[in-house]
């Protein structure tokens, strides 16, 4: 399994999703964010698109350029994979099953658990990187795209939880 985890993540790191940074259409929501790990120099810039309003609105387009480690520039196309057409909410959910997966140690998720399955399904290629939750200074690897996603959720005001509470945004 650990081998096939591993050509996952060779695989995303040779054709990744997104790569290339495209222009933000004035006419839609849409944000960009730049991230560095300081502990290895990995970094990335992201511009997200949105669609729709208030609880309707959806990630319409992710890209993203950088440099860094396999781990990390895999891990933002997996990231591109699972959110591009999904709703603000639901990016939102499997940002927050990742880093649940990323706080495993490496153990993944617990076999008596009965949501393990459908969190499994619901990450997809993500369960690539249980083995990366092995080691702590990995995981701000796989963890650098995941924050500039949630930097460009909370920057734009697209985040769910800012419109659950009714917080507008500039």
């Amino acid at each position: 399994m650990e081998q096939l985890y591993q050509q996952v993540i060779l695989d995303h790191y040779k054709n990744p999703h997104g790569k290339g940074l495209a222009e933000l259409d004035a006419n839609q929501l849409g944000g960009e964010s730049h991230q560095v790990n300081p502990t290895c120099g990995d970094e990335v810039t992201m511009r997200v698109q949105f669609t729709g309003d208030g609880t309707q609105r959806t990630i319409s387009s992710v890209t993203w350029d950088g440099q860094g480690c396999s781990i990390s520039q895999a891990s933002i196309s997996v990231l591109v994979q699972l959110v591009e057409g999904q709703s603000v909410g639901d990016v939102e959910h499997v940002a927050d099953v990742f880093r649940q997966l990323m706080d495993t140690r490496g153990k993944g998720f617990p076999a008596d658990d009965e949501a393990t399955e459908s969190k499994e399904d619901l990450l997809d290629d993500a369960n690539a990187f249980t083995g990366v939750s092995k080691f702590p200074a990995r995981i701000k690897c796989a963890l650098l795209g995941w924050s500039a996603l949630r930097d460009t959720l909370a920057s734009t005001g697209a985040s769910a939880d800012a419109h659950a509470q009714g917080i507008k945004h500039c």
